[in-house]
């Protein structure tokens, strides 16, 4: 017998379909290991054998457990890769651009010729005008979710679904959700000057680059562009998030990439999700200075609420995204006040033996520190995952297979007849 077996044959052992042996790994109850051709799963034979006469565990997976093969994002223990990559390395060292590439296509240094990061001119008409209509005060978040579908209506080809026409749609749409949202302060033109960018955005400056006056009411510095730039990265994706997941069903029907994006935005802005860092921006502040630190945390405390922005379903020892973007702060901009008062807070929390911080509460910082208006965070958040869940759509339209959970009913029995 090998020691190591296919997952058709580990379920034919178990009597099981294939997607249990995935929820039975992330449980811890069997070992899994990638083929020499990095594609195929494979599964240790001795545990396989000793899980078929011990019976399958009691418990069946949990009631929001649902497993989905992607090549995507692992996350081990507190590490995170993109296609086998150190994220965090990535974040250090390479553009948002050459991320999403990577993504895509699985190479980060494939040529691509013809990659524009640019949206048509009627792209931009229509998003602009859409967003303009809202009123003053909404958060970029909100208008992220107008823009979108405005530009959509743009695209006649939008359900020519292979793959290099999404990754071109992709380019262009994240673009646009980055040119369409009013500008705050000069961004760099085409050729790196100062001024108005024209109707078709800033084809020749980097997503970080054009995104950062549309945060900013004044210009950023370099340090902290680098800092927007790695935060980029570092939320890219993050293997089956919600929004990620509510964009791959989406996907496995066959809408097209902006509905994909749609999706994903709707779910993005819960308070557990990425709408966290709004929460920890208010919160940071609500501190006037570093003193202040102890008083907010207590009175979140005390009312019985979350800190918004520590804590994380997945790293237990601490989010190692939110390590690296306040590590970037520190040396981009060590003198802030604002950021003194993260510091705090978090000393606060740690104090109090709470969790450690989280890439939301890191993009709040990174806010703060940055003076980005509210709600900047989730529009970082937004702009970065958009890359992800057109990756995980690209995995959708390949497998083009529906996904289609099962409800447990729990409800009244059938009616006597």
């Amino acid at each position: 017998m090998t020691d190591w077996i296919g997952a058709a044959e580990a379920a034919r052992r178990l009597g099981i379909k294939q997607a249990s042996l995935y929820s039975y790994v992330s449980r811890g109850v069997l070992t899994r290991r990638r083929a020499e051709d990095g594609r195929a799963s494979l599964f240790h034979a001795g545990e396989v054998e000793g899980l078929a006469r011990r019976g399958r565990p009691r418990r069946g997976p949990a009631a929001t457990e649902l497993v989905i093969e992607t090549e995507l994002t692992e996350i081990t223990g507190d590490q995170l890769r993109y296609r086998g990559r150190d994220a965090i390395v990535l974040a250090a060292e390479r553009s948002f651009e050459d991320v999403a590439g990577l993504l895509w296509t699985g190479s980060l240094d494939e040529p691509r010729p013809g990659a524009v990061w640019q949206a048509t001119a009627e792209a931009i008409a229509a998003g602009r005008g859409a967003q303009a209509a809202l009123p003053a005060g909404t958060l970029p978040l909100e208008r992220l979710q107008v823009i979108v579908p405005a530009m959509a209506a743009t695209d006649p080809l939008r359900l020519h679904l292979d793959p290099s026409a999404v990754i071109a749609a992709a380019r262009c749409l994240i673009s646009g959700m980055v040119d369409c949202l009013p500008a705050l302060a000069g961004e760099p033109g085409p050729a790196g000057e100062s001024g108005s960018a024209g109707e078709s955005g800033s084809a020749g400056t980097t997503i970080a680059e054009r995104l950062a006056p549309r945060l900013c009411p004044d210009p950023l510095a370099p340090d902290l562009t680098a800092a927007l730039r790695a935060a980029l990265v570092l939320v890219a994706d993050h293997e089956l998030a919600a929004s990620t997941l509510a964009a791959r069903v989406a996907a496995s029907v066959r809408a097209d990439p902006y509905a994909v994006v749609a999706t994903g935005l709707g779910a993005l802005g819960g308070s557990l999700h990425g709408g966290a860092s709004l929460g920890a921006e208010v919160m940071l502040a609500s501190a006037s200075g570093p003193a202040g630190a102890a008083r907010v945390v207590g009175d979140l405390l005390r009312r019985g609420e979350r800190i918004p922005g520590f804590g994380h379903f997945v790293y237990k020892s601490g989010d190692p995204r939110a390590v690296l973007l306040l590590k970037i702060l520190r040396q981009a901009a060590p003198g802030s006040e604002r950021l003194a008062v993260a510091e705090a807070v978090v000393a606060e929390v740690r104090r109090r033996a709470l969790p450690e911080p989280n890439v939301e509460f890191a993009l709040a910082a990174l806010a703060a520190v940055a003076g980005m208006i509210p709600g900047a965070g989730e529009a970082v958040f937004a702009v970065a995952r958009a890359a992800g869940w057109l990756a995980h759509a690209l995995e959708e339209y390949a497998r083009n297979m529906p996904i289609r959970p099962r409800g447990v009913y729990t409800g009244l029995p059938a009616a006597a007849c």
